[in-house]
């Protein structure tokens, strides 16, 4: 098979359920998707199962994939909504707290080193996304990154705009307490 296929041409050829394309498509956007539902799932082995599940949805309806919008958007969507069906799951069985105690500040352990702040930007909000609660979590990742409604997050969780809008601003909050405390420790 040939090596260096775009995208496009991985699709068509996904489309005839070429399952070396599908290997090659699942290499291409491997990285990018994990880090979807990374931010949706904290334990990295639950991502990569939401993952797997995600692109098995992928490969299913790849068909029906219209080459109208982003394929990368198209797929990020779907992991998206792989990563709501996992919470769902979960929350079957514990409940999701709206509780602003449950984001706590977890201080690192190299934490008094001295650190290149433009390097550590994206790995610090990353962190600061992961430790809000799952509820705020879910909500802050499809409404600022997913582009997300809160009405269509409202449907999506079986909850009321009210506390999709009401986990948004508890979630800003606490990113914004939990990086004020970051970067001040960092800056002393």
């Amino acid at each position: 098979m040939k090596q260096n296929w775009n995208v496009e041409e991985l699709i068509e050829l996904c489309k005839k359920s070429d399952r070396r394309a599908q290997e090659q498509l699942f290499r291409h956007f491997y990285g990018k998707m994990l880090a979807v539902c990374m931010r949706y799932i904290q334990d990295r082995d639950s991502a990569q199962e939401v993952l797997q599940e995600g692109f098995i949805k992928v490969f299913d309806n790849i068909k029906g994939y219209d080459s109208k919008g982003s394929f990368e958007g198209w797929v990020r969507r779907i992991m998206a909504n792989c990563a709501i069906d996992a919470i769902r799951k979960v929350r079957k069985d514990t409940h999701l707290s709206d509780n602003v105690n449950d984001f706590k500040y977890i201080p690192d352990e190299d934490e008094g080193e001295d650190w290149d702040i433009t390097t550590l930007k994206a790995e610090v909000a990353m962190e600061a996304i992961q430790n809000l609660s799952p509820a705020y979590r879910t909500v802050f990742n499809l409404y600022v990154m997913e582009d997300y409604t809160h009405k269509e997050i409202a449907e999506a969780l079986g909850i009321s705009e009210g506390t999709s809008k009401s986990n948004l601003a508890k979630a800003k909050m606490n990113l914004q307490n939990y990086l004020k405390q970051k970067f001040i420790h960092i800056a002393s």
